[in-house]
Order: structure tokens, then C-alpha cells, then sequence
């Protein structure tokens, strides 16, 4: 009998303790896909802010589509959770702007929504509340200054992008077309400041490194005669490292001397270690890691309607040859 009591107050100990956790309220955080390491950081920095607020009343939840390019999978994502009673505020990472923006005018939420990463387009900007992440204008202009040092009289160059929906790609390259030609707002480049951008450029990946590096090698073959690239996401560099140092190795000399500048956006995987081995110019990196750990926080405090800036801007990572040792943030 003393025994079934004891079982029986154990259950109803587990049951609380089940109903104690259902009962927590999410703070949602819907990135473009789990393939990619860049958004697994940002998934530590959520699942860090959990850990050290393991009493409150809310919990950092993470997810999103299989793969990056799964546009529409990310749309259902955040349909979905935006129609869930345990979602007390979403962030979304979108990877077709247009379409994210599309889904959240058809759930016309009650709760907070904001942007993280990669931000809505200028002209949706009001169906969110802020932007937390990196300035990706700012991030493409330094790449565009670090080419532009190294080939001060221009040339050829070719730009690698991601989708060609993502807002904070577009934002890094008219970033980086502006620092090359010392104009605002041209759409290619054709002598602007010295630099041309050679046919078939931009190349969109759609966040695939494979992908990236399979375009570089066409463009290379198609264009001797290219002085530059313009990597608007690190994706070449680390979702296909190995193949990235085969191809660029027989170049290692000509980037040594600035004879070939690729400048490169992020410093997650291995991109580190490629600059440490001079098969990349530059890179400029975001902070993954803060943007996962900021954004409960930033969302709680949009839940109880305290001010919060906007758009919320995340430090850069500036990596050469010469300071791989010393240029990440810890």
C-alpha cells in the first residue's frame, strides 16, 4: 500500500512537472534552413539563453525547413507556428523575403513579429517590429573595401550570391557595388570606379557551396582574365571547403600578391583556416552565435511592449592572413 501511495505521488510529481512545461510560452526563432552551420550557431545561442533561464516563463524554440533553399517549407514553418497557442513571439530568418512577408500579412498575427539574420523588404518593414542581426549594407561595403585596397584600379570581377530572394544578400552586394565604383545604388557594374562585372554575374547558389564552387570554376574558365571575386555568403567556403582549396591552390601565389582579391562574407567552419592558408583575401564575419542568444530576450521584451531599437544591429569579424589568430570575437 505504501508503496502504491509513493508510486502514485511520483506520477502526479511528473504529470505537474509535464503540465509545468506545456504550460511554458515559446519565443519562436524560424531560420531559412538546419543544413547550414551558420544558423546551428545561431540555434546554440538559443539553446544557451534556455539553459540560463531555465525558470522562466518562456523558452527559445528553434526551427526551420530541412534545407536552406526550401522556401516554401520555411512559409509553412512560420504559418504554422504563428497559429500555435504556445507562440508568444516569433523571429524569422527569411529566405525569400517576399514570401515571408506574403505569410504574415495572410495570419495577420497578434504577437510580436520581428527579423532576424536577414530582414523583410524595405517596404514590409511595418509588418515587423525590429531587426536583429547583422548591418549587411555595412558587412558588403567592407567586403567592397577590402577588393577594392587590394586592386585599387579595379578590373573584372564576378559576385557569388545566395537566393535571390534574401533581402541581406542583396543588401551585402549593392554594399559591395557601392564601396567598388564610389557611387549609391547601381544595380551592375559596368567601369563604375574601374570594376566590371563579367556575364553570367551574378551567380545565385541558392546557399549551396557546391553549388558556389562549381560556378566559380565556370567563371574562372570562361573569364582567365578575372581579377576578382565578391562572396556575398560564406557557403563556397564552408559547406565545400575541400573543393574551395582545389580550385584556389594554383592561385595561392597571385592572392598572395593581391594580383587576385576574393573577398568573402562569414568566418564559421573553415573559412578561418582558408584564410590562415591565403586562398582568401578577407573575410567579413557576422555573429551568429549573439543573434541566437539576443533574440529571446529582444522578443520578451516586445511581448511586454518595452522599447526596443530598430533594427538591432550584431558586431563584424574581420579576418586577413595576418589576424586569423586574433580576429574572432569570443
Amino acid at each position: 500500500m505504501k508503496k502504491a501511495l509513493m508510486l502514485a505521488v511520483a506520477a502526479l510529481a511528473v504529470m505537474a512537472s509535464q503540465a509545468g512545461a506545456q504550460e511554458k510560452k515559446q519565443v519562436v526563432i524560424v531560420v531559412k534552413g538546419l543544413d547550414n552551420p551558420f544558423f546551428e550557431a545561431i540555434n546554440q545561442g538559443c539553446q544557451k539563453w534556455n539553459k540560463e533561464n531555465a525558470s522562466a516563463e518562456y523558452e527559445c524554440f528553434y526551427t526551420g525547413p530541412a534545407s536552406t533553399s526550401d522556401e516554401a517549407g520555411e512559409a509553412q514553418i512560420v504559418q504554422d507556428m504563428l497559429g500555435k497557442a504556445s507562440t508568444a513571439a516569433i523571429a524569422i530568418s527569411p529566405s525569400n523575403a517576399k514570401l515571408i512577408a506574403q505569410t504574415i500579412k495572410s495570419a495577420n498575427p497578434s504577437i510580436p513579429v520581428m527579423t532576424l539574420d536577414a530582414d523583410l523588404a524595405a517596404e514590409d518593414s511595418a509588418l515587423r517590429k525590429t531587426y536583429l542581426g547583422t548591418d549587411n549594407y555595412l558587412m558588403g561595403f567592407k567586403i567592397g573595401e577590402y577588393i577594392k585596397k587590394g586592386k585599387p584600379n579595379g578590373g573584372k570581377i564576378c559576385t557569388i550570391e545566395g537566393n535571390p530572394g534574401a533581402d541581406n544578400i542583396l543588401r551585402r552586394a549593392q554594399g559591395m557595388r557601392d564601396a567598388l565604383s564610389g557611387q549609391k545604388g547601381l544595380t551592375a557594374l559596368a567601369g563604375e570606379g574601374g570594376w566590371t562585372e563579367v556575364a553570367g554575374c551574378p551567380v545565385f547558389t541558392n546557399d549551396d557551396g557546391a553549388k558556389g564552387v562549381q560556378a566559380m570554376t565556370d567563371i574562372l574558365a570562361a573569364n582567365p582574365d578575372l581579377d576578382a571575386f565578391g562572396i556575398m555568403g560564406g557557403w563556397p567556403l564552408f559547406g565545400a571547403p575541400q573543393p574551395y582549396r582545389d580550385l584556389f591552390k594554383p592561385l595561392a601565389d597571385k592572392i598572395a600578391s593581391n594580383d587576385f582579391v576574393i573577398g568573402a562574407a562569414d568566418t564559421i567552419g573553415d573559412e578561418v583556416a582558408i584564410a590562415k592558408e591565403g586562398l582568401v583575401t578577407a573575410l567579413v564575419g557576422q555573429r551568429p552565435f549573439e543573434m541566437g542568444y539576443k533574440a529571446p530576450t529582444v522578443m520578451i521584451s516586445l511581448i511586454k511592449g518595452e522599447k526596443v531599437d530598430d533594427p538591432v544591429f550584431t558586431g563584424l569579424d574581420e579576418c586577413t592572413k595576418d589576424t586569423v589568430d586574433t580576429c574572432i570575437q569570443k
